[in-house]
């Protein structure tokens, strides 16, 4: 079943997962990250979790506040757990230090093992698209890991606009 699966997948989906581990390990080490790149990943990360939403299933438009529901804990979490991380700005060449980490790499893997296998499951079991727990989880799960990414850029952006505050007292 397994070759029958693999088979019958796009190649375009194993392009993205390459995409995905290269971004993961250059994520893996120390780098410096002008402002506007900072967000590729996470608005990448989003695109990937809205690409097969829609108001039309189980839940109707009530799917919307739970992605975001997720998205925002997803935020929240991020930010508490990289609250002890010091970010480094540095306004005049316009980058931020990020230090390398394997959570993005886990994160990017992660949405990508979901989002395939909620495709293979609704593709065997169609009848899964009308479980209203299903379509929770799946939805909660897809803006969770996508605010992962949203919560650790804005905690960048908070640092940038801390050291625009500073500089200016």
């Amino acid at each position: 079943m397994m070759q029958q699966i693999i088979s019958h997948t796009p190649l375009y989906v194993w392009a993205v997962l390459a995409l995905l581990v290269y971004r993961g390990l250059l994520a893996s080490r120390d780098r410096e990250v002008s402002l506007q790149k900072l967000w590729i990943v996470p608005v990448a990360m989003l695109c990937l979790s809205l690409s097969s939403m829609s108001g039309d299933g189980v839940l109707g438009g009530t799917v919307w506040g739970v992605w975001m529901a997720g998205l925002l804990a997803g935020a929240a979490l991020a930010w508490k757990l990289d609250g002890g991380v010091r970010i480094v700005v540095d306004r005049a060449a316009g980058t931020v230090f990020q230090r390398g980490s394997w959570v993005p790499l886990a994160l990017m893997l992660a949405i990508f093992v979901a989002k395939y296998a909620v495709a293979v499951v609704t593709a065997m079991h169609p009848e899964t698209r009308d479980n209203v727990l299903f379509v929770v989880a799946v939805t909660g799960g897809f803006g969770l890991f996508s605010g992962m990414f949203v919560g650790r850029a804005v905690r960048c952006v908070a640092a940038w606009l801390a050291q625009s505050d500073a500089a200016m007292a």
